[in-house]
């Protein structure tokens, strides 16, 4: 099952959530910089130890201080005009994920809008890709949920998702 919802995905009570991260995991703006308030200092500690991750790939860490029990950190690519395999580094984002969701026998996992903020990812098209990805995997969990930012990243993912 897909749900989508509008909330701050720090506060979710799920087994995951997904940290759109940059390829230093050590933190940043958006996603990424909430996720490490909200997780605390022990969350850089163990980024630090991981080394970093490259782009279209996943790497995942406890949760700390925040309520899911893992974040799965992925790197979304910059968009760069569509012209520099950006859809295939995003679509291998989420294959990631969900391949280590499934070694961790994780149950409920929530998405962010993965290289929608900073990275200047038109999100009609994130999201699309997204939600074919979820759909592929969407019998693997008890649950997928899309945790959308604002009213207008909700609408499309209902639009998609019909």
């Amino acid at each position: 099952m897909i749900e989508i919802v509008m909330s701050d995905i720090t506060t979710l009570h799920v087994d995951a959530i997904v940290n759109a991260a940059n390829t230093t995991l050590l933190g940043g703006g958006g996603v990424d910089g909430a996720i490490h308030r909200a997780a605390g200092p022990r969350l850089l500690e163990a980024c630090r130890a991981i080394g970093g991750c490259p782009t279209g790939e996943a790497r995942i860490t406890a949760e700390f201080d925040l309520r899911a029990r893992w974040i799965i950190h992925t790197v979304g690519p910059v968009w760069r005009g569509g012209e520099s395999d950006e859809a295939d580094l995003l679509r291998s984002c989420y294959e990631s994920v969900f391949a280590l969701a499934r070694v961790q026998s994780i149950a409920i996992m929530a998405f962010p809008g993965i290289s929608t903020g900073v990275y200047g990812y038109p999100k009609e098209q994130a999201a699309q890709i997204a939600c074919t990805v979820m759909r592929k995997h969407e019998n693997e969990l008890q649950r997928i949920i899309s945790c959308c930012f604002s009213p207008e990243d909700e609408e499309i993912y209902r639009r998609i998702l019909g």
